[in-house]
Protein backbone atom coordinates (compact mmCIF):
# COMPACT_ATOMS: atom_id res chain seq x y z
CA UNK A 1 0.00 0.00 0.00
CA UNK A 2 1.28 3.37 -0.90
CA UNK A 3 0.45 6.56 0.92
CA UNK A 4 -1.81 7.66 -1.45
CA UNK A 5 -3.79 4.15 -1.38
CA UNK A 6 -7.00 4.26 0.96
CA UNK A 7 -7.12 1.52 3.13
CA UNK A 8 -9.34 -1.18 2.90
CA UNK A 9 -12.53 -1.26 4.47
CA UNK A 10 -12.31 -3.94 7.84
CA UNK A 11 -15.34 -6.42 7.44
CA UNK A 12 -16.93 -8.62 9.57
CA UNK A 13 -18.92 -12.04 8.55
CA UNK A 14 -20.96 -13.95 10.24
CA UNK A 15 -21.76 -17.32 8.78
CA UNK A 16 -19.12 -19.66 6.83
CA UNK A 17 -21.23 -21.98 5.12
CA UNK A 18 -20.31 -22.28 1.41
CA UNK A 19 -21.10 -18.92 0.18
CA UNK A 20 -20.07 -17.08 3.23
CA UNK A 21 -17.05 -18.80 2.96
CA UNK A 22 -16.68 -17.72 -1.01
CA UNK A 23 -17.22 -14.12 0.12
CA UNK A 24 -14.15 -14.09 2.93
CA UNK A 25 -11.95 -15.70 0.61
CA UNK A 26 -12.76 -12.87 -1.85
CA UNK A 27 -12.64 -10.41 0.32
CA UNK A 28 -9.55 -11.59 2.29
CA UNK A 29 -7.94 -11.63 -1.89
CA UNK A 30 -8.67 -8.04 -2.30
CA UNK A 31 -6.81 -7.41 1.16
CA UNK A 32 -9.89 -6.41 2.88
CA UNK A 33 -9.05 -6.92 6.86
CA UNK A 34 -11.72 -9.67 7.76
CA UNK A 35 -12.80 -10.89 10.60
CA UNK A 36 -15.01 -13.78 10.70
CA UNK A 37 -17.49 -16.05 13.02
CA UNK A 38 -19.32 -19.13 12.60
CA UNK A 39 -21.51 -21.77 15.12
CA UNK A 40 -18.90 -24.28 13.92
CA UNK A 41 -15.38 -22.97 15.03
CA UNK A 42 -13.50 -25.46 12.77
CA UNK A 43 -15.04 -22.80 9.86
CA UNK A 44 -13.45 -19.88 11.09
CA UNK A 45 -10.45 -21.86 12.32
CA UNK A 46 -10.10 -22.91 8.63
CA UNK A 47 -10.38 -18.93 7.57
CA UNK A 48 -8.31 -17.68 10.18
CA UNK A 49 -5.07 -20.19 8.20
CA UNK A 50 -5.74 -17.99 5.18
CA UNK A 51 -5.60 -14.20 6.54
CA UNK A 52 -8.58 -13.74 8.60
CA UNK A 53 -8.50 -12.88 12.26
CA UNK A 54 -11.40 -15.48 14.05
CA UNK A 55 -13.26 -14.10 16.58
CA UNK A 56 -14.54 -15.93 19.76
CA UNK A 57 -18.60 -15.39 19.36
CA UNK A 58 -20.73 -12.90 17.16
CA UNK A 59 -20.62 -10.05 19.68
CA UNK A 60 -17.06 -10.21 19.01
CA UNK A 61 -17.21 -10.01 15.17
CA UNK A 62 -19.68 -7.16 15.41
CA UNK A 63 -17.87 -5.31 17.73
CA UNK A 64 -14.82 -5.75 14.60
CA UNK A 65 -15.83 -3.88 11.91
CA UNK A 66 -18.65 -1.01 11.41
CA UNK A 67 -19.58 -2.99 8.20
CA UNK A 68 -20.86 -6.37 9.50
CA UNK A 69 -22.40 -9.06 6.29
CA UNK A 70 -24.53 -11.88 7.69
CA UNK A 71 -24.51 -15.02 5.32
CA UNK A 72 -26.48 -17.15 7.99
CA UNK A 73 -29.19 -20.26 6.79
CA UNK A 74 -32.34 -18.18 7.32
CA UNK A 75 -33.92 -15.31 9.01
CA UNK A 76 -34.47 -16.84 12.38
CA UNK A 77 -30.40 -17.60 12.54
CA UNK A 78 -29.80 -14.09 12.37
CA UNK A 79 -31.90 -12.64 15.21
CA UNK A 80 -30.72 -15.81 17.33
CA UNK A 81 -26.91 -14.88 16.00
CA UNK A 82 -27.35 -11.13 16.60
CA UNK A 83 -29.71 -11.61 20.14
CA UNK A 84 -28.49 -9.26 22.44
CA UNK A 85 -25.32 -7.95 20.40
CA UNK A 86 -24.95 -4.27 20.35
CA UNK A 87 -25.51 -2.92 16.76
CA UNK A 88 -25.34 0.95 17.81
CA UNK A 89 -23.61 2.73 14.63
CA UNK A 90 -23.15 -0.60 12.60
CA UNK A 91 -23.83 -1.37 8.98
CA UNK A 92 -25.57 -4.27 8.70
CA UNK A 93 -26.00 -6.18 5.41
CA UNK A 94 -27.75 -9.06 5.18
CA UNK A 95 -26.99 -11.73 2.73
CA UNK A 96 -29.13 -14.36 4.32
CA UNK A 97 -31.94 -15.46 1.88
CA UNK A 98 -34.92 -14.16 3.55
CA UNK A 99 -39.24 -13.17 1.99
CA UNK A 100 -39.41 -9.31 1.49
CA UNK A 101 -41.62 -9.37 4.41
CA UNK A 102 -38.94 -11.19 7.01
CA UNK A 103 -36.38 -8.38 5.02
CA UNK A 104 -38.81 -5.07 5.98
CA UNK A 105 -39.22 -6.86 9.65
CA UNK A 106 -35.42 -7.27 9.96
CA UNK A 107 -34.38 -3.62 8.89
CA UNK A 108 -36.98 -2.24 11.31
CA UNK A 109 -35.18 -4.64 14.10
CA UNK A 110 -31.82 -3.62 13.05
CA UNK A 111 -33.14 0.46 13.27
CA UNK A 112 -34.46 0.25 16.88
CA UNK A 113 -30.97 -1.09 17.76
CA UNK A 114 -29.23 1.70 16.08
CA UNK A 115 -28.03 0.10 12.75
CA UNK A 116 -28.26 1.19 9.19
CA UNK A 117 -29.56 -2.15 7.16
CA UNK A 118 -29.47 -3.23 3.62
CA UNK A 119 -30.86 -6.45 2.58
CA UNK A 120 -29.02 -8.68 -0.31
CA UNK A 121 -30.08 -10.83 -2.69
CA UNK A 122 -27.64 -12.88 -4.30
CA UNK A 123 -28.01 -14.15 -8.13
CA UNK A 124 -25.22 -16.63 -7.82
CA UNK A 125 -23.72 -19.49 -6.39
CA UNK A 126 -20.28 -20.23 -4.69
CA UNK A 127 -18.17 -20.64 -7.33
CA UNK A 128 -19.11 -17.47 -8.98
CA UNK A 129 -18.08 -15.14 -6.68
CA UNK A 130 -14.69 -13.54 -6.99
CA UNK A 131 -14.75 -14.05 -10.46
CA UNK A 132 -16.15 -11.35 -12.30
CA UNK A 133 -16.63 -12.70 -15.90
CA UNK A 134 -19.18 -15.05 -13.97
CA UNK A 135 -21.43 -12.33 -14.19
CA UNK A 136 -22.91 -13.22 -10.93
CA UNK A 137 -24.46 -9.99 -8.63
CA UNK A 138 -26.16 -9.00 -5.69
CA UNK A 139 -29.53 -7.40 -5.63
CA UNK A 140 -29.29 -4.68 -2.66
CA UNK A 141 -32.24 -2.54 -0.87
CA UNK A 142 -32.17 -0.55 2.16
CA UNK A 143 -30.19 2.50 3.63
CA UNK A 144 -29.28 3.95 0.64
CA UNK A 145 -26.56 5.97 2.57
CA UNK A 146 -25.31 2.37 4.05
CA UNK A 147 -25.11 0.80 0.13
CA UNK A 148 -23.13 4.35 -1.53
CA UNK A 149 -20.50 4.24 1.55
CA UNK A 150 -19.33 0.65 0.84
CA UNK A 151 -20.03 0.09 -2.49
CA UNK A 152 -16.90 -0.65 -3.48
CA UNK A 153 -16.10 -2.92 -0.87
CA UNK A 154 -19.70 -4.89 -1.61
CA UNK A 155 -18.66 -5.25 -5.10
CA UNK A 156 -15.34 -7.10 -4.56
CA UNK A 157 -16.78 -10.38 -4.51
CA UNK A 158 -19.60 -9.83 -6.74
CA UNK A 159 -21.32 -7.26 -8.71
CA UNK A 160 -23.94 -4.80 -7.09
CA UNK A 161 -27.28 -3.92 -8.05
CA UNK A 162 -29.53 -1.70 -5.65
CA UNK A 163 -32.89 -1.78 -6.31
CA UNK A 164 -34.47 0.54 -3.72
CA UNK A 165 -34.83 1.92 -0.66
CA UNK A 166 -37.48 -0.80 0.61
CA UNK A 167 -35.71 -3.19 2.48
CA UNK A 168 -37.65 -6.03 1.26
CA UNK A 169 -37.02 -5.73 -2.57
CA UNK A 170 -34.42 -7.16 -3.00
CA UNK A 171 -35.47 -10.37 -2.06
CA UNK A 172 -38.10 -9.89 -3.98
CA UNK A 173 -35.75 -9.56 -6.67
CA UNK A 174 -34.58 -12.46 -6.12
CA UNK A 175 -37.47 -14.73 -5.49
CA UNK A 176 -38.98 -13.13 -8.76
CA UNK A 177 -36.23 -14.18 -11.14
CA UNK A 178 -35.79 -17.56 -9.88
CA UNK A 179 -39.64 -18.18 -9.71
CA UNK A 180 -38.82 -17.47 -13.27
CA UNK A 181 -36.20 -19.52 -13.95
CA UNK A 182 -38.41 -22.35 -12.30
CA UNK A 183 -41.54 -21.68 -14.82
CA UNK A 184 -38.37 -22.38 -17.57
CA UNK A 185 -37.29 -25.30 -16.05
CA UNK A 186 -40.78 -26.50 -15.85
CA UNK A 187 -41.34 -26.34 -19.49
CA UNK A 188 -37.48 -27.75 -20.47
CA UNK A 189 -38.62 -30.48 -18.30
CA UNK A 190 -42.19 -31.35 -20.00
CA UNK A 191 -40.18 -31.17 -23.18
CA UNK A 192 -37.29 -33.61 -22.24
CA UNK A 193 -40.00 -36.01 -21.33
CA UNK A 194 -42.15 -35.83 -24.51
CA UNK A 195 -38.97 -37.35 -26.69
CA UNK A 196 -37.91 -39.62 -23.70
CA UNK A 197 -38.86 -42.81 -24.87
CA UNK A 198 -37.99 -42.22 -28.21
CA UNK A 199 -35.16 -42.69 -30.76
CA UNK A 200 -34.02 -39.03 -30.42
CA UNK A 201 -30.96 -38.17 -28.79
CA UNK A 202 -31.21 -35.36 -25.83
CA UNK A 203 -27.71 -34.16 -26.32
CA UNK A 204 -29.22 -33.42 -29.97
CA UNK A 205 -32.28 -32.28 -29.19
CA UNK A 206 -31.21 -29.85 -26.49
CA UNK A 207 -28.78 -26.33 -28.81
CA UNK A 208 -32.93 -26.93 -30.60
CA UNK A 209 -34.22 -26.22 -27.07
CA UNK A 210 -32.20 -24.19 -25.57
CA UNK A 211 -32.06 -22.13 -29.15
CA UNK A 212 -35.91 -21.72 -28.90
CA UNK A 213 -36.21 -21.05 -25.10
CA UNK A 214 -33.82 -18.04 -25.58
CA UNK A 215 -35.36 -16.42 -29.00
CA UNK A 216 -38.79 -17.09 -27.33
CA UNK A 217 -38.34 -15.13 -23.67
CA UNK A 218 -36.36 -11.89 -24.50
CA UNK A 219 -39.38 -10.55 -27.07
CA UNK A 220 -41.41 -12.24 -24.17
CA UNK A 221 -40.32 -10.31 -21.38
CA UNK A 222 -39.85 -7.33 -22.41
CA UNK A 223 -43.29 -6.84 -24.67
CA UNK A 224 -45.24 -8.16 -21.27
CA UNK A 225 -43.11 -5.32 -19.42
CA UNK A 226 -44.44 -2.92 -21.91
CA UNK A 227 -48.16 -3.79 -22.03
CA UNK A 228 -48.38 -4.04 -18.05
CA UNK A 229 -47.20 -0.68 -17.77
CA UNK A 230 -49.08 0.97 -21.09
CA UNK A 231 -52.17 -1.32 -20.06
CA UNK A 232 -52.38 -1.34 -23.82
CA UNK A 233 -52.76 -5.35 -24.22
CA UNK A 234 -53.67 -5.92 -28.00
CA UNK A 235 -51.83 -3.43 -30.32
CA UNK A 236 -49.43 -5.59 -32.79
CA UNK A 237 -50.34 -8.77 -31.12
CA UNK A 238 -49.27 -11.84 -33.76
CA UNK A 239 -50.95 -14.78 -31.80
CA UNK A 240 -53.75 -13.60 -29.75
CA UNK A 241 -54.95 -15.50 -26.98
CA UNK A 242 -58.15 -16.93 -28.80
CA UNK A 243 -55.27 -18.52 -31.34
CA UNK A 244 -52.96 -20.38 -28.40
CA UNK A 245 -56.37 -21.27 -26.44
CA UNK A 246 -57.53 -23.23 -29.59
CA UNK A 247 -54.15 -25.14 -29.99
CA UNK A 248 -53.92 -26.36 -26.66
CA UNK A 249 -55.60 -29.11 -26.95
CA UNK A 250 -52.50 -30.65 -29.07
CA UNK A 251 -50.18 -30.31 -26.77
CA UNK A 252 -52.61 -32.34 -23.94
CA UNK A 253 -52.75 -34.92 -26.17
CA UNK A 254 -49.44 -35.37 -27.56
CA UNK A 255 -48.54 -35.41 -24.12
CA UNK A 256 -51.23 -38.13 -22.80
CA UNK A 257 -49.69 -40.29 -26.20
CA UNK A 258 -46.26 -39.76 -25.02
CA UNK A 259 -47.43 -41.27 -21.87
CA UNK A 260 -46.22 -38.07 -20.13
CA UNK A 261 -47.96 -36.02 -17.43
CA UNK A 262 -49.74 -32.65 -18.32
CA UNK A 263 -49.66 -31.50 -14.50
CA UNK A 264 -46.60 -28.74 -15.66
CA UNK A 265 -48.72 -27.41 -18.36
CA UNK A 266 -52.53 -27.79 -17.12
CA UNK A 267 -51.89 -24.53 -14.87
CA UNK A 268 -50.92 -22.24 -17.25
CA UNK A 269 -53.64 -23.39 -19.71
CA UNK A 270 -56.41 -22.92 -17.29
CA UNK A 271 -55.18 -19.67 -16.67
CA UNK A 272 -55.27 -18.42 -20.95
CA UNK A 273 -59.09 -19.93 -21.01
CA UNK A 274 -60.04 -17.98 -18.02
CA UNK A 275 -58.93 -14.95 -19.48
CA UNK A 276 -60.56 -16.30 -23.42
CA UNK A 277 -63.80 -16.63 -21.30
CA UNK A 278 -64.32 -13.39 -20.34
CA UNK A 279 -63.86 -11.82 -23.86
CA UNK A 280 -60.11 -11.05 -24.28
CA UNK A 281 -59.44 -13.14 -27.10
CA UNK A 282 -57.71 -10.06 -29.03
CA UNK A 283 -54.78 -9.81 -26.47
CA UNK A 284 -51.67 -11.89 -26.00
CA UNK A 285 -50.52 -14.06 -23.15
CA UNK A 286 -50.21 -10.47 -20.81
CA UNK A 287 -53.21 -10.76 -18.87
CA UNK A 288 -52.46 -14.00 -17.22
CA UNK A 289 -50.33 -11.87 -15.45
CA UNK A 290 -53.55 -9.91 -13.36
CA UNK A 291 -55.40 -13.09 -13.03
CA UNK A 292 -52.55 -14.63 -10.72
CA UNK A 293 -52.82 -11.17 -8.24
CA UNK A 294 -55.10 -12.46 -5.10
Amino acid sequence: MTANTPPKTPVSLLGLGAMGAALARAWLAAGHPLTVWNRTPARAEALAAEGAKAADGAAGAVAASDLVVVCLLDDESVGSALDGVDLAGKDLVNLTTTTPAQARARAAWAGERGARYLDGGIMAVPPMIGVPEAGGYVFYSGSRELFESHRAALAVPVGTEYVGEDAGFAALHDVALLSGMYGMFAGAAHAFALIRREDIDPVAFAPLLSGYLSAMADPYVLQTADRLKSGDLTTGVVSHLAMQVAGTPTFLATAEGQGVSTELLRPYFELMHRRLDVGNGDEDLTGVVDLLLR
